[in-house]
């Protein structure tokens, strides 16, 4: 980090971070995600506005109906194991050739299993809804060329996030502008779906293209059976932990999609897009700050204690800056945003965004867990959120509609992030730090 750059912060930020090494290598890495998800939250928000006006309530709930059910078989693609690559790429950076070949074949496996399995998924759950099929498999083949994300967990590793967020970003404003495009030639709605595929494959060929760029080979890459079994061992209960995960952020919009109207399923996706357009936080700062984590438990205790509660604090504090505000002027930013045909969004915005808190507290508790190895711990509580997420949509949606499904998520996240930590008695100290963090946020 340059002496000028540092010198234009204010100064207890800038004296922290002279005073640290590791700030200095964690926070231009954290910056350059940051600054990636401002762009797509910016940009998409925008863009996905447009989209959003231009298609309507239902078929807007059509098109997220579709985005929610491939969703639900994204972790059979990805197979749970990004944190895991990352940490051994931390760990032994002389295997990174074996452990990105091992993982890019896995993933490319996991993710033609994943396009079987959706398309038929929702032939079987909508037999006459060729459109709907239509939707699926095109966002689901996304996933096999989204296998090359590999890279991008390297360029974490190394703390050089800034080379692969130049490349996703590059191609993110170029699909942004395909949308626009697609909007302005009065496109039908599968003409979005292959956006969405657009932007997976851009994505893909920036990475190839900076990782070659900074002395890597894909041709040298090297699948080995011991790594990749290595690989699942740690791996399968974050996949099982991020199947209950979508289940319960996305199994409301699959359930509204079949128990409720599509118009009623576009108003609450509007919602939900208002809230998720703020995950940015979480994902980047713990993304960027994880290698961090995984070197303080090697300094003590006591280091690694200390920076997880700083962590646990800004994520609260970010979740309570978003919510605030939102829930205030909820009925205001969906008229801007979406418009009048969306009021039905506001009041539940105003509700749904409380769960920004506990998605970010969950975030960044998944890197502690990850970091102690403690991956079944973490498949357990997120399996519990999603069986009451589920359990209480069958209860709620028939009552209130998207409202319902607003009550049963915000009761969901809760209970997987920071509930049940005082269910199982090793993360007892971490539901008290998530607490503290509740109650006192910052860093």
């Amino acid at each position: 980090m340059s002496a000028t750059w540092v010198r234009r912060l204010p100064a207890p930020v800038r004296a922290r971070i002279e005073g640290s090494p590791t700030l200095q290598r964690i926070v231009p890495n954290a910056g350059w995600m940051v600054a990636d998800r401002l762009i797509r939250m910016a940009l998409g928000l925008v863009v996905g506005a447009w989209v959003a006006r231009y298609l309507g309530p239902a078929q807007y709930g059509a098109f997220n109906f579709a985005l929610a059910f491939v969703a639900l078989f994204t972790p059979i693609a990805t197979l749970g194991i990004e944190r895991i690559v990352v940490r051994d790429l931390v760990d032994h950076p002389d295997a990174g050739r074996e452990i990105l070949g091992s993982a890019f074949r896995m993933r490319l496996v996991g993710a033609l299993v994943a396009l079987a399995l959706s398309v038929a998924a929702v032939a079987w759950l909508r037999p006459h809804d060729r459109l709907a099929v239509a939707l699926v498999a095109v966002m689901a083949a996304a996933s096999v060329v989204q296998s090359l994300d590999v890279i991008d967990l390297w360029f974490q590793s190394a703390m050089r996030s800034r080379v692969a967020v130049m490349a996703t970003a590059t191609a993110f404003v170029l699909a942004a502008l395909l949308r626009i495009a697609l909007i302005v030639a009065r496109a039908p709605l599968i003409a979005f779906a292959w956006a969405a595929f657009a932007e997976a494959a851009l994505a893909a060929a920036g990475l190839a293209i900076v990782y070659r760029r900074a002395g890597g080979a894909l041709a040298a890459w090297r699948w080995s059976r011991t790594r990749g079994r290595s690989l699942i061992a740690d791996g399968w209960p974050l996949m099982l932990s991020s199947v209950m995960i979508l289940i319960y952020l996305r199994i409301d919009q699959v359930m509204l999609g079949q128990m409720a109207t599509a118009a009623e399923l576009g108003a609450y996706s509007a919602a939900v897009k208002l809230v998720e357009v703020w995950y940015f936080v979480p994902t980047a700062l713990v993304a960027a700050i994880f290698p961090s984590i995984v070197e303080a438990r090697r300094l003590g205790e006591a280091v690694f204690y200390d920076r997880l509660q700083k962590l646990y604090g800004a994520m609260a504090l970010a979740g309570y800056a978003v919510a605030l505000p939102t829930c205030v002027l909820s009925p205001w930013i969906v008229r801007i945003v979406f418009g009048a045909d969306y009021a039905r969004a506001a009041p539940m915005l105003a509700v749904l965004v409380w769960s920004i808190l506990f998605t970010n507290l969950g975030v960044a508790r998944s890197s502690f867990l990850t970091t102690m190895n403690m991956t079944r711990p973490y498949l357990v509580t997120v399996a519990l959120g999603a069986i009451v997420n589920v359990a209480l949509n069958l209860l709620l949606i028939p009552r209130w509609g998207g409202m319902g499904a607003v009550i049963a998520s915000c009761v969901a996240y809760w209970l997987a992030a920071h509930g049940s930590c005082y269910l199982y008695r090793p993360l007892v100290r971490t539901g008290n730090m998530l607490t503290r963090a509740l109650l006192m946020p910052g860093f």
